[in-house]
């Protein structure tokens, strides 16, 4: 098949959610306390539905199931979630499990590593990123004794920062970032630390304390990381991860650039600017915020305009 598959988001409301999803983007988001922008997912809590072509209205779980040929993999379940965050407030702080720790006790679930392309920052803005704790004992004491200051590792942030979050990781998103999400496919979160926030109910959040020391990484000092880029011709390639969960690059493009076939199913985001995909079968417009898959197989194509893309595979 020759065709990308444009996918139709899903929109999530958050309590910390904002505008900034619609005011980026230009999307139709629910309300104005919009979230998160499940943007390529065939998670059963939010599925992307294929836009247009021969699979159009199929959600894209449906389209793993029904013609494995468009992505030739050995994965189960289609294995990766593409989001966008809009932090509008703090998130809580958290910790995911990996795949062992979630099969067991979230009724086999995937773990939950994931990374973060930071699209949007104001100034000032930071994430939490890691944690001060040298034991479990000491861990577990600092979260019962709430030295939040003390335990957790604060890392500034700004536009076009990337941070790779293995699961095990303590992490959170502070106020006022956008993020685009690669993850594994799973919505386990541990939640440590929720700010003591109520929920629009007067509720306040549910902690997981102790699956949330069960599976934090000790020791867990945060290491900043450098990326290179590699310029052929009008494309410039950041390689930012590539492991047995993910391969995620960044590609900026000015002007024009030829790409071979495609040996496996490739998942693209347009974070900044337009263009055009140019096939065999036909010319399609990239516009910022589409999103689509390339499925395995997809012939030689040529990438035309002013593009920022975030690019990923399993």
């Amino acid at each position: 098949m020759n065709q990308p598959i444009f996918l139709q988001p899903v929109f999530q409301e958050r309590i910390w959610g904002g505008t900034k999803l619609r005011d980026l983007f230009g999307y139709p988001i629910p309300n104005d306390s919009t979230g998160e922008c499940w943007a390529i997912s065939a998670h059963p809590n939010g599925q992307s539905i294929v836009k247009e072509g021969p699979y159009q209205g199929l959600p894209l779980g449906e389209l793993w199931t029904r013609h494995p040929e468009l992505f030739r993999s050995e994965s189960p379940v289609f294995p990766l979630l593409i989001k966008l965050l809009d932090a509008s407030d703090d998130l809580s702080v958290q910790v995911h499990p990996d795949d062992e720790y979630a099969g067991e006790h979230e009724n086999g679930e995937l773990g939950k590593t994931e990374c973060w392309y930071i699209v949007d920052a104001e100034p000032g803005a930071a994430i939490i990123y890691g944690h001060e704790a040298t034991t479990r004992a000491e861990l577990e004491q600092m979260i019962q004794d709430g030295k939040w200051e003390e335990l957790l590792t604060k890392v500034p942030v700004k536009r076009g920062d990337f941070f790779y979050v293995p699961s095990g990781t303590v992490h959170a998103l502070g106020k006022g970032i956008v993020v685009l999400e690669t993850q594994q496919s799973s919505d386990t979160t541990y939640r440590v630390y929720d700010y003591d926030r109520r929920d629009k109910d007067g509720n306040l959040r549910e902690l997981h304390l102790e699956k949330a020391v069960d599976v934090t990484s000790i020791p867990q000092a945060y290491e900043p990381a450098a990326y290179s880029a590699a310029t052929f011709g009008s494309l410039s390639v950041t390689a930012f991860v590539s492991n047995s969960f993910f391969t995620v690059e960044k590609w900026d493009l000015s002007g024009s650039a030829e790409q071979p076939e495609q040996a496996q199913y490739t998942l693209v985001s347009v974070i900044e600017g337009s263009g055009q995909l140019r096939t065999a079968s036909g010319e399609y417009t990239l516009n910022k915020g589409d999103h689509l898959i390339l499925p395995a197989g997809f012939g030689p194509y040529t990438l035309a305009g002013e593009l920022q893309l975030i690019v990923s595979r399993e």
